[in-house]
């Protein structure tokens, strides 16, 4: 059967055990294509959405999907542990969705642009889903796809997407807007007009930061660019490269790599059967120190990425029952780990030693695979979380990670253990070069971690 007519089903049934083909799979950490790596240096990018101000280019690294029709609400909610009521249009939220066995699939940021308009962004996991039920489900409903651009740069996609983030943030607005600008409340929706052309302007914090988001047809993209730089400029606002914004979830907390909870449940083998082998699903890599022959145990619930808040039971949608039997607890909670700076040091001199040294630490993000799952151990020795999302933030100087651990385990201070590098030397990967495992002291700290982070939570009612 050639590859473009395999399914994601196909390679399960190729395959003795499909923890191991994903942790062999040749992709490595996730591509942020057309940005350039740096404009600067990856440093001063990470500084200015603390001090000043930040430009950061999102017009190419997600999947869009806009869904149409008069079913579009029903057919979302039946797929999102998020309730719709008051979801108004001119209002986006992150809607999350999950397996009949309440493990996440994926989470995107949704649009509501009309009453029978919306708008899915984020990676395609679930993008995938909801295209499948739209397809497959009977909805009216008509969907478009506007792929990322990880296959072809060169293609132009529908919209633009900036942000402009920081202390600053709220000048640079003003000035782009020529006066004062009446700034949408959080996660809603205004219009601003930045070159002659009127934008539309989503209230939203990506670096856990004052902020804005910029969207419009993508023929306006270089104009609207342009006039952001020029007005950003008295007020030291620099452009982000990938390497830096891939970094930024750090500090705001956001986990943005859950292994897709697919790959075992009865009731998805017609999604799977749908799913082309050559889909995000299928061609990502597992990787870091955990490794469990059983996939299911990489399966994440919503409170293990901090979105148990969101789960609201006033509608019927796929997971609900498994969810509602989880809700009173206990649960693992999000936090973040602080690395000991002494045991990042001694990983990165054995790289000066002979023989096997630590895995190579890439900077100021970690990730050497799709989806990484590092252990995390107390101090007897026992499994006690998963770790995540890591990397450097120059702001604090200091090596964090996102991870769910025990409730036992989840108060600021505790003392945990991180296991770096993969078991048995590495697999096969080739972002991985052969090397030994090694424990890193980690403290855990809240989420977010920056402190500006969590006052501008506070500020929104957030917890």
């Amino acid at each position: 059967m050639s590859p473009e007519k395999r399914s994601l089903q196909d390679v399960l049934d190729s395959v003795s055990n499909i923890t191991e083909y994903l942790y062999n799979n040749p992709t490595g950490a996730r591509i942020y294509p057309v940005v350039r790596p740096e404009y600067t240096n990856w440093r001063d990018e990470q500084r200015a959405w603390r001090e000043t101000a930040c430009l950061f280019d999102l017009s190419y690294h997600m999947s869009d999907l806009y869904v149409k029709g008069p079913d579009a609400e029903a057919l979302l909610a039946q797929l999102a542990v998020n309730s719709f009521r008051g979801f108004e249009p001119g209002r986006a939220k992150q809607m999350v969705g999950t397996n009949p066995e309440g493990y996440v699939i994926g989470d995107v940021i949704l649009f509501r642009h009309a009453p029978e308009e919306f708008q899915l962004v984020g990676r395609p996991s679930l993008l995938n889903w909801v295209q499948f039920h739209a397809e497959t489900g009977g909805h009216r409903v008509t969907v478009e796809r506007d792929e990322w651009s990880v296959q072809d740069p060169t293609r132009p996609r529908k919209m633009f997407r900036y942000q402009v983030q920081g202390p600053r943030a709220g000048l640079v607005l003003e000035k782009l807007n020529g006066g004062p600008l009446e700034a949408p409340k959080f996660f809603h929706m205004g219009w601003i007009t930045v070159a002659g052309h009127r934008v539309r302007l989503l209230s939203h914090g990506m670096a856990g930061v004052e902020g804005g988001e910029l969207f419009g047809p993508f023929e306006w993209a270089e104009e609207v660019k342009a006039a952001i730089l020029e007005a950003g400029a008295e007020f030291g606002l620099r452009p982000v490269g990938s390497r830096a914004y891939a970094s930024n979830g750090l500090e705001s907390g956001w986990i943005p790599s859950e292994l897709p909870a697919i790959y075992t449940s009865p009731e998805l083998r017609a999604y799977r059967q749908w799913l082309p082998a050559t889909a995000y699903d299928a061609v990502g890599s597992l990787g870091g120190s955990f490794y469990s022959p059983n996939v299911e145990e990489y399966y994440l619930d919503p409170w293990d990425l901090g979105y148990g808040h969101i789960v609201k039971f006033d509608h019927d949608f796929v997971g609900r029952a498994a969810l509602e039997a989880k809700a009173a607890g206990p649960h693992r909670r999000k936090v973040t780990l602080v690395w000991n700076a002494a045991d990042v040091a001694r990983v990165m001199a054995s790289w000066l030693e002979p023989g096997l040294g630590g895995k190579y630490f890439d900077w100021p993000v970690s990730q050497y695979a799709t989806w990484m799952y590092d252990e995390v151990k107390n101090a007897h020795g026992e499994r006690v979380g998963l770790s995540t999302w890591c990397g450097y933030t120059w702001n604090d100087r200091t090596m964090l990670s996102l991870a769910a651990v025990d409730e036992a385990y989840a108060q600021p201070g505790t003392e945990l253990v991180l296991v770096w590098g993969e078991p048995n030397g590495g697999s096969r990967k080739p972002s991985v070069e052969p090397h030994r495992q090694m424990e890193i002291r980690a403290t855990v700290a809240p989420v977010p971690f920056a402190q500006p982070a969590r006052a501008y939570r506070q500020a929104l009612g957030h917890r």
